[in-house]
């Protein structure tokens, strides 16, 4: 990573960013460069901000940032000899306050206090992201869209991973999940070109290929019952593997072919289980299960670590409404939400392509890093923009010409126009005869 590629990426950007791009560029490197805020307006205080408060609101009412042009920009980005991870989640953007805000629905949101419903009044943004590190919280976002009342984060998911795999230049191993493990993802996923690991809840039910055919009557569509919480309906695994990992410590993967769910009975997936062993070799917690569907399976013994990568996207929302303050602004319509929204995966990926470049700037009280995270190189990009300056232009000064009158003269010309007496004699009338 070089400064010249992160300015050629930000001139890039800016030629295709559309209305309103030197304010919103400005809004993006106050974000960047400002570590907490009380109020939206207060960006633009910032000293990259060349612009008044109103501009912050301004922007983001007439931009429009084309999301499907920045996706291949972000691609184009991608080093084309690693294989592609990606993840796909929704969160919830909560707006309890906001009652005439349109399209607002109830959301799942996580709260801290046990006995409290997980239900939020919002609305949810479904999100599919590259997990460019084996370990870590970087999360590179390719989409980043509003789901809408018309749809549900399954069909939203689906369909932002059908436009992201068409663009994308190899087949791409996708991390999803318990929601997103179940018939309708897997049937609404079947022709896209991505292979895809998913988590099961554990009283998931299950079933094995049919026997065949005995010559009498209809023939059987699914064969036994393999319940995940039930022990007793399991059969022999096709593998079983041991693995003992300096962290997770001593694990048993055992591997299961061909099973499906009761309504995708004609889509076959592989199952795994992973279970943390004691030295005696008993289990030490509940076991996790997962569900395989692609063409070419990795290493059993590596499943564990694979799917740990997807919690990497959970960390990235986490600092998208910290540190990026996504949803500090209250905005009064869905369209400047989405806007705002799309402004995200922009700064995520400025950061990226910056994290080989800066050196750890902490804080007096934070420890050093030796692999830097998204708010460590956050931390330094005020030097990185000092040094690659801005593809935006400066606001230029409202008003007219230096000649042109201004304040109350102004006014009185608008008032009482000046009429300019004519330079010719009028003809003197000639008296009437009797």
């Amino acid at each position: 990573m070089t400064l010249e590629k992160l300015k050629q990426f930000r001139t890039g950007v800016y030629t295709i960013l559309g209305k309103a791009k030197d304010a919103l560029f400005d809004l993006m490197d106050a974000v960047l460069v400002t570590r907490s805020v009380y109020s939206f307006a207060e960006l633009s205080v910032s000293p990259v901000f060349r612009r008044q408060w109103p501009s912050v609101y301004e922007a983001i009412q007439d931009g429009n940032p084309p999301r499907t042009e920045l996706m291949k920009l972000y691609i184009k980005q991608l080093t084309p000899t690693e294989k592609i991870v990606l993840a796909g989640d929704h969160t919830a953007w909560a707006r309890l306050n906001a009652s005439t805000l349109k399209e607002r629905t109830y959301e799942h949101q996580v709260q801290p206090m046990s006995g409290v419903k997980p239900v939020t009044l919002g609305q949810g943004y479904s999100t599919i992201a590259v997990i460019p590190e084996t370990s870590g919280s970087w999360a590179l976002p390719l989409l980043h869209e509003r789901i809408t009342s018309f749809e549900n984060p399954i069909q939203k998911a689906a369909a932002q991973l059908k436009l992201v795999c068409e663009n994308l230049p190899t087949r791409p191993i996708s991390l999803w999940d318990a929601e997103y493990g179940c018939a309708s993802f897997i049937k609404q996923t079947s022709d896209i070109a991505a292979d895809k690991l998913m988590r099961l809840r554990s009283n998931r039910l299950l079933y094995g290929p049919p026997p065949p055919y005995q010559g009498t009557g209809r023939p059987r569509v699914h064969g036994d019952k393999f319940k995940l919480n039930d022990s007793t309906t399991w059969w022999a695994a096709d593998q079983i593997v041991e693995v003992n990992d300096s962290k997770m410590g001593r694990l048993s993967i055992r591997l299961w072919c061909n099973l499906h769910f009761q309504q995708s009975k004609d889509h076959s997936m592989n199952l795994i289980q992973i279970q943390r062993l004691d030295e005696f070799g008993v289990p030490k917690t509940k076991p996790l299960w997962l569900a395989w569907v692609g063409l070419e399976m990795p290493a059993l013994s590596s499943f564990w670590q694979l799917y740990c990568r997807r919690f990497a996207i959970d960390h990235w929302y986490r600092f998208a409404k910290q540190r990026l303050h996504w949803t500090l602004p209250q905005l009064s319509t869905p369209e400047q939400c989405q806007t705002w929204s799309d402004l995200l995966p922009l700064m995520t990926w400025q950061l990226w392509l910056a994290h080989g470049i800066v050196h750890d700037n902490p804080l007096p009280w934070q420890k050093k890093q030796s692999k830097l995270s998204p708010g460590r190189v956050a931390q330094a990009m005020a030097g990185v923009f000092a040094a690659i300056s801005t593809p935006s232009h400066p606001p230029k000064p409202r008003g007219k010409s230096p000649g042109w009158p201004t304040g109350k003269a102004r006014l009185r010309r608008i008032r009482y126009p000046v009429v300019r007496k004519s330079t010719t004699t009028p003809k003197k009338e000639q008296p009437k005869s009797a």
